[in-house]
């Protein structure tokens, strides 16, 4: 799951989902508030590993992740590959109408464009990159 798309949230609260993500996360998966102010998209199987390790933790952890799981919503794509964001989410995440994709490697990020390009010229200063890549062994 990789790249950086622009699209418009219409004004039903519907997100096109572009070919090359859908094609990752398949037909159904969950989207959901994160720390940060985005959305965050996981696939069906990262979902449903990250319940499994909910499962197995104490009470007081799973609480601490409470948020995460009771804001989630379970999305299936309609015939146009749009999705339908819930008004909790694109008020916690404050998305109006255009909108980045990113793709993270491991889940998929909705942010307002705005907010975006503020985190990306941060983010991909050189030595945030050399980082990063070292992180990696790249």
């Amino acid at each position: 799951m990789i790249g950086t798309f622009q699209h418009t949230i219409d004004a039903k609260g519907r997100l096109f989902i572009p070919a090359r993500l859908r094609d990752e996360l398949g037909e159904k998966f969950y989207v959901t508030i994160s720390g940060e102010e985005c959305l965050l998209i996981y696939s069906l199987d990262r979902w449903e590993s990250a319940l499994d390790k909910l499962k197995a933790m104490p009470l007081e952890d799973q609480m601490e992740l409470r948020q995460v799981f009771a804001s989630a919503s379970k999305c299936e794509l309609d015939g146009q590959g749009r999705i339908q964001l819930t008004q909790d989410l694109r008020e916690h995440a404050e998305l109006v109408k255009n909108v980045t994709i990113v793709g993270t490697g491991l889940y998929v990020q909705i942010w307002d464009s705005e907010k975006y390009k503020v985190v990306q010229d941060k983010e991909r200063k050189r030595e945030n990159i050399k980082v990063a890549m070292r992180k990696l062994n790249f």
